[in-house]
């Protein structure tokens, strides 16, 4: 679901260009007279700044000379893009047998790439034409649009997500337990985002910068551990872990700022479909956590996780508005105190 475009403008890898300006003038290349200069001896020094190019006094025949290569064919992987894995050059241009136009505009994300501009999504047409790319020859034009929408929604609340975990985390382990430590609802208040969870523009800190979408990886054949596991219990417990495979994953690659300066978190990402609304109304689920590379990946699932079922179950709502209540009645009798002091 995430057919991101990088700038078509960029090419995939540098090629080096001899620049002739450079060359010297007593260079021989640029002399235009029929005779050759003559061989300088082995034993001459080459004068500073000096074309390190001197012919022989006897050209090569012709015959002998060995013939130029013919140029290296460009190859699939040469043709896509590293940071998506797309097609540098998809069209944008109107398919043949197609039904009706699509727009051609693409709408920026919120999501901001490594040189702080915006991804951009794919405009309905480059989706249509992707599709047809990818054998779908039966994709009704007129759903593009609509399907433009939802991988669009669907890549921002991926983006949310990653930013939820960035918020904790991105200070530092022992950073993210302390506002892990009284469960989602209470973390959501610390970092300011209790109204909108599902925020992916406000950042909490000032001295370190906000993380970047560096590229991502579409993976659907290679289903997660997790994913795994969980159609085990599926099978095994189905009225409670009942649920079907998801029908999508991608690795997105983050870069995290600290203070001690900046790092990739690799991040995966199943995608399920549940039930849709009454209305007809598509739902899905986005389960969003960091690899499991290293020991730390490990550990702030496990922080995250933890902290919250402890809290849920050791009461920490109960104690909460215990807490509350004591500290209403000390103040409600500091203050009849100081009343009767008065009368």
């Amino acid at each position: 679901m995430g057919w991101f475009w990088a700038d078509v403008s960029e090419p995939s890898a540098q090629h080096l260009h001899r620049d002739t300006s450079a060359i010297p003038p007593s260079c021989p290349m640029h002399n235009k007279a029929n005779t050759p200069p003559s061989r300088v001896p082995d034993s001459a020094a080459t004068p500073q700044g000096a074309c390190p190019y001197v012919p022989s006094d006897t050209p090569a025949p012709s015959s002998t000379s060995t013939p130029a290569p013919p140029p290296p064919k460009a190859g699939l992987l040469s043709r896509l893009n590293p940071l998506n894995n797309m097609p540098f050059d998809l069209s944008n241009s109107r398919a043949e047998n197609q039904s009706q136009a699509l727009p051609l505009s693409r709408e920026a994300s919120t999501i901001p790439k490594e040189d702080g501009s915006l991804w951009e999504y794919p405009s309905p047409q480059q989706m249509y034409n992707a599709m047809l790319r990818k054998g779908y020859q039966d994709t009704p034009t007129d759903a593009v649009e609509s399907m433009v929408a939802v991988h669009n929604f669907l890549n921002e609340g991926a983006w949310a997500e990653i930013m939820a975990w960035e918020r904790r985390f991105g200070r530092g382990l022992g950073e993210g337990y302390k506002i892990c430590s009284r469960g989602e609802e209470n973390a959501n208040a610390m970092l300011g985002t209790a109204e909108n969870p599902f925020d992916t523009t406000s950042w909490p800190s000032k001295s370190v910068p906000p993380p970047k979408l560096l590229r991502f990886t579409g993976r659907p054949t290679e289903p997660t551990p997790k994913s795994q596991m969980l159609q085990f219990m599926s099978w095994a417990w189905p009225s409670k872990y009942g649920t079907p495979a998801p029908f999508d994953r991608h690795d997105w690659f983050v870069q995290r700022h600290s203070e001690n300066g900046a790092e990739e978190v690799r991040y995966v990402i199943d995608y399920y479909e549940g039930e849709p609304e009454a209305t007809g109304e598509p739902v899905f689920y986005l389960d969003v956590r960091p690899a499991v590379d290293g020991p730390r990946g490990a550990a702030e699932r496990m922080v995250r996780w933890g902290t919250d079922v402890w809290w849920k179950a050791s009461g920490g709502v109960v104690r909460e508005v215990k807490k509350m209540e004591n500290e209403r009645k000390r103040k409600e009798e500091e203050l009849q105190a100081k009343n009767r002091q008065y009368n």
